[in-house]
């Protein structure tokens, strides 16, 4: 289950109940105090924190992770997995474990819960049904030959780690992001505005918001939970071969009616 991006705002009342039930509650979350404030909810919380180390591939830290809570759940325990977010969001421990727990015979769900996109949608003011959203890991987008839409929002996660290859880094410098301007720089200009985001993880913390042209990413401070969107560089272009057909076919219900 997630508690959510910001503590205590967001948890919601099933999740509360799986936390406070459950034998033993593993516990990832964003900010110390969130960390803390977990801890009130069950005697018996552990972090999962410790298992990451700089240098130590992530995904060894995700197999250490998921093979911590499952050795509790084969003991007969009543095991929750409790991380900040949406479980489900750019988080691939709980889908592993859940994939792995009904693998073995157990009864295992996923709560849905705000993600750091529903924040992102509500301190931007984006609605991502007027002109679209893209949403790529900033790597992965790197990594492999992605069609972008320059009349779409483009929304790039972990951009403070694009270009890592190693899974072992927390950030990455100005040379791996020149190699991603470069992929943009086809469909947005270098004095494009885009927006550094990072949503409050605590009651009295804002958002992070910094608006800044794109060439800028070069020295801007970004850090694994920061994202990148990049607002439309072009209006929407009508399909009117598309249009035509679609008001032949209404004429054509009209005639038969």
């Amino acid at each position: 289950m997630g508690v959510g991006m910001t503590l205590g705002a967001h948890l919601a009342p099933r999740a509360r109940n799986h936390i406070e039930q459950a034998d033993v509650v593993f516990s990832a979350m964003s900010d110390p105090l969130v960390e803390l404030w977990v801890q009130e909810m069950n005697a018996d919380v552990r972090s999962l924190q410790p298992f990451y180390a700089e240098g130590k591939p992530r995904t060894e830290t995700y197999r250490e992770m998921v093979e911590a809570m499952m050795t509790e759940v084969r003991a007969g325990r009543r095991v929750c997995g409790a991380f900040y977010g949406h479980p489900g969001v750019f988080a691939l421990v709980p889908h592993r474990a859940v994939a792995q727990a009904r693998k073995e015979g157990y009864d295992a769900i996923m709560e849905a819960a705000v993600s750091a996109e529903d924040c992102l949608y509500a301190d931007l003011g984006i609605d991502p049904g007027t002109y679209g959203c893209q949403h790529y890991e900033a790597s992965q987008f790197m990594f492999y030959q992605r069609r972008i839409d320059p009349s779409a929002y483009l929304v790039l996660w972990q951009i403070g780690v694009a270009g890592d290859r190693t899974l072992a880094r927390f950030s990455t410098g100005a040379a791996f992001r020149a190699v991603l301007l470069e992929l943009l720089a086809p469909d947005y200009p270098l004095d494009h505005e885009v927006i550094v985001y990072e949503a409050a993880t605590l009651p009295i913390s804002e958002p992070r918001m910094d608006r800044m042209p794109l060439s800028a990413l070069l020295s801007a401070e970004l850090r694994l939970a920061t994202t990148l969107v990049v607002p439309p560089a072009r209006a929407l272009q009508r399909n009117h071969a598309v249009l035509e057909r679609l008001a032949k076919l209404r004429d054509e219900d009209i005639a038969l009616s």
